[in-house]
């Protein structure tokens, strides 16, 4: 079982706190959502949280069946959808699938053409990327994280450039395929994490400033 412990957690920018004495703990099986406003840090805890960028103070770590991950190890275990990602858009569909399960194994019971088809995808087999809607290549992210063999998975507005029918296919990945999994989801809008059972608020953890 995967575990993820922040300890007194903080990021600055230049003179500015994004967050700071941020604690946070959790473990597969968990759905937790980080909210706040846009630009209140959402993005830059994700961020952080995946070793993608280093926190200025605090301690990360990160244990798999009791055994330590070192950071610079993390993105085996885990899978993000954010959209500040991109895709190697010269790739058509089947060519990036099949690059992305070199690095990480598809869940049990579903392949290649069953994941095609869970994203409503089928016809845009052999299109390259850069020709997807901004919808498609959403489907894509979060159809790569939640059919990655992968405990941990981060969610940075994952409803962005999806229509109604979308947000309802999105609920039922979570439904689904989401209890096996660290779900952790930044986001303002309550259709993409009302079902979590923590709710953590990135505006709390901001210095205040005296006036």
């Amino acid at each position: 079982m995967l575990s993820v412990n922040l300890e007194g957690g903080g990021k600055k920018f230049q003179r500015e706190w994004i967050f700071r004495n941020l604690d946070l703990d959790f473990t597969v099986g968990t759905k937790s959502a980080i909210v706040g406003s846009n630009g209140s840090g959402k993005s830059t805890l994700i961020k952080c949280l995946s070793s993608q960028m280093p926190l200025t103070e605090g301690k990360l770590s990160f244990t798999l069946h009791k055994k330590v991950i070192l950071e610079e190890d993390i993105y085996k275990h885990l899978t993000i959808s954010a959209p500040y990602l991109d895709f190697p858009e010269e790739f058509s569909l089947k060519e990036f699938l099949s690059f992305h399960f070199k690095f990480k194994k598809l869940i049990k019971g579903v392949d290649i053409p069953q994941l095609i088809e869970l994203m409503y995808l089928e016809k845009a087999v052999n299109k390259p990327l850069n020709y997807f809607s901004s919808g498609m290549k959403q489907r894509l992210k979060l159809g790569i994280c939640f059919f990655s063999d992968a405990p941990l998975l981060l969610l940075d507005e994952p409803t962005s450039n999806l229509d109604e029918r979308g947000i309802s296919w999105y609920r039922d990945l979570i439904h689904e395929y989401g209890s096996e999994k660290c779900l952790l989801i930044a986001s303002n809008d309550k259709r993409e994490y009302d079902f979590c059972e923590k709710i953590i608020s990135i505006e709390d953890y901001k210095l205040k400033r005296i006036l």
